[in-house]
């Protein structure tokens, strides 16, 4: 499933990591945990002029063609007033300008609702979350943003045409001959009928993913329960470590497609918000595209069954 490559420098140890179905590469360097990147939590956003509050929402959020929002629960859902996807969409998670704790519900309808506004945009849908400034949230209060365009995202679509080739050339789908390799290896941390390992070759910081046994956003319903008691498990694991800030995508196939592909959650953990502007990526993530990794995946499965 990957490959590993490990220097032996003067003071430390890196590892280059490579998944071979996609080529993806992520370099491991757990001494520069030293550097200070975890910085203590501190954060106490003002909710004056919040466009997401109650106070505001309704009058300043656009509607959709035809009029109005969806409404779940807590959640409140339009159009992206600034798109960049050809269908883009904003879920309001919850009436409260800032939460740090989610309940079932909470996240449920919220999923609902934007499982809702993407039925009908056709193309390649995504659900995404941006928790905290340091995460890229422009906004403190939490929000969902659904995507969906003709092209699948990059990351996607990487999983998605070497996935057919993999199917066509083994005879199996790529995302149960994975199941099989991670359940039983180290990075394995829980689920039956949603996988979710600590992913060997991570896109970022302690990304953990869960796979889904369906493709696409009309068949994800069923699961979506299930989902969302995953992603609380994977928050509170990060909240255990000392971290709070995310980034969540969950991506699917489009409708009809028959490819052997699998819905996936990937969640990353992102540095806290801190008065020193300190950031956790820079040229390698956002340039190279091969983003420098502190946390072993080993080692986060180690201390997940430790802990749990």
């Amino acid at each position: 499933m990957f490959t590993i490559r490990e220097l032996q420098l003067e003071n430390s140890v890196l590892q280059y990591r490579k998944e071979k179905l996609t080529g993806l590469r992520c370099r491991i360097s757990p001494d520069r945990t030293k550097r200070g990147l975890d910085v203590p939590y501190s954060y106490s956003p003002d909710s004056d002029g919040c466009p997401f509050c109650p106070d505001q929402v309704f009058s300043v959020t656009p509607e959709f063609p035809g009029g109005g929002r969806i409404c779940l629960g807590e959640s409140i859902t339009f159009p992206n007033l600034y798109p960049f996807a050809s269908y883009h969409t904003v879920t309001v998670i919850t009436s409260e300008h800032f939460v740090e704790f989610f309940n079932k519900k909470q996240l449920s309808d919220a999923f609902m609702a934007q499982v809702c506004s993407l039925s009908k945009a056709g193309g390649y849908p995504s659900i995404n979350w941006n928790y905290l400034p340091s995460a890229g949230a422009s906004l403190a209060h939490p929000h969902l943003q659904g995507l969906a365009d003709e092209q699948a995202p990059v990351v996607a679509g990487m999983y998605m045409n070497n996935g057919e080739r993999y199917l066509e050339r083994h005879g199996r789908c790529y995302w149960d001959a994975w199941r099989e390799h991670e359940e039983g290896s180290e990075r394995y941390l829980f689920g039956d009928e949603i996988c979710w390992t600590a992913h060997a070759v991570p896109l970022g910081e302690r990304e953990v993913r869960g796979v889904l046994p369906v493709a696409t956003l009309e068949d994800s319903e069923t699961y979506l329960d299930t989902l969302i008691e995953g992603i609380l498990s994977v928050i509170g694991l990060y909240r255990d470590l000392g971290t709070h800030a995310f980034n969540l995508s969950l991506f699917f196939d489009k409708c009809g497609s028959e490819r052997g592909f699998r819905a996936f959650c990937s969640i990353i953990s992102r540095i806290n918000p801190n008065t020193r502007s300190l950031a956790d990526s820079a040229f390698m993530e956002r340039l190279h595209l091969e983003p420098v990794i502190l946390t072993l995946p080993e080692d986060l499965g180690a201390w997940y069954r430790k802990n749990q």
